[in-house]
């Protein structure tokens, strides 16, 4: 089994992330030109360490992890999540019975240093696939897999995967940032439109389904903060798509 994971400035999070990774037979990180110590301390554990800084998207970059793996089964790790060894336990199961197909995993949000268990889930992301099955990732965003046999069955893991996505104010607008401009592009492929008021619909929208339906009020001042940056997240990238449409354009030009 290979577990992949991508990076960009993590020397936060990395150790962790790789030491929960311990029971997999091959670990791959590829990172995305860290200015930090990520790759040193990647490095220092013993991993496979590539260096991909011409950024493309999360697609492309979860296709050179692929280049580089040898496992019969995938999963796909971010390096801001943590494998539980409940979860760890669940995967081998499943890749020791090797049945064809394609696991889901639901996280657990962690955000600014409490869990945001309380809230609803939004529904499992597809995480471990059977190599062999995978052609490639599209998307530069919110990627997804193309399978050589696209009705293979989809199943939910029963544990759930902590994801540290929301440490500081300072990193959630870094974060933030790097979304919307993602976000806007992959609309403007589509051919969308954007504008201020389309944003604040799909702010206000967001922010209501996360707060309200998906329980995030009782999670208080962490679940408050998490609704909130998704709400903005969804406001920018439609201003974006309007008012930064030439620079996503020439984006467009350069691949």
């Amino acid at each position: 089994m290979t577990i992949g994971i991508l990076t960009m400035n993590e020397e936060r999070r990395i150790a962790a992330c790789i030491d929960s990774a311990a029971f997999a037979d091959q670990i791959i990180v590829v990172d995305s030109g860290s200015s930090d110590a990520t790759v040193e301390i990647a490095t220092a554990k013993g991993v496979e360490v590539y260096s991909y800084p011409d950024w493309q998207g999360f697609a492309v970059q979860r296709n050179r992890i692929l280049q580089h793996a040898t496992g019969d089964w995938i999963f796909f790790l971010d390096a801001d999540e943590v494998v539980t060894p409940a979860l760890a336990q669940e995967m081998r199961a499943i890749v020791d019975g090797n049945v064809a197909c394609v696991w889901e995993v639901a996280w657990e949000q962690i955000a600014y240093g409490q869990s945001l268990g309380r809230m609803r889930s939004s529904g499992g992301i597809p995480r471990l696939f059977p190599r062999a099955q995978i052609l490639q990732f599209e998307g530069v965003v919110h990627e997804g897999a193309k399978l050589k046999d696209p009705t293979l069955p989809v199943r939910l893991l029963k544990e759930r995967l902590p994801h540290y996505s929301r440490e500081t104010i300072y990193g959630s607008l870094q974060k933030l940032a790097q979304y919307v401009q993602l976000g806007a592009y992959k609309r403007m492929q589509a051919g969308k439109r954007g504008g201020v008021l389309r944003g604040m619909g799909s702010a206000i929208a967001n922010f209501i389904r996360l707060y309200f339906f998906h329980r995030g009020f009782l999670c208080g001042r962490a679940g408050f903060l998490h609704s909130f940056f998704v709400a903005l997240e969804c406001f920018f990238r439609y201003v974006a798509l309007e008012i930064d449409r030439d620079f996503l354009e020439q984006a467009k030009k350069r691949g």
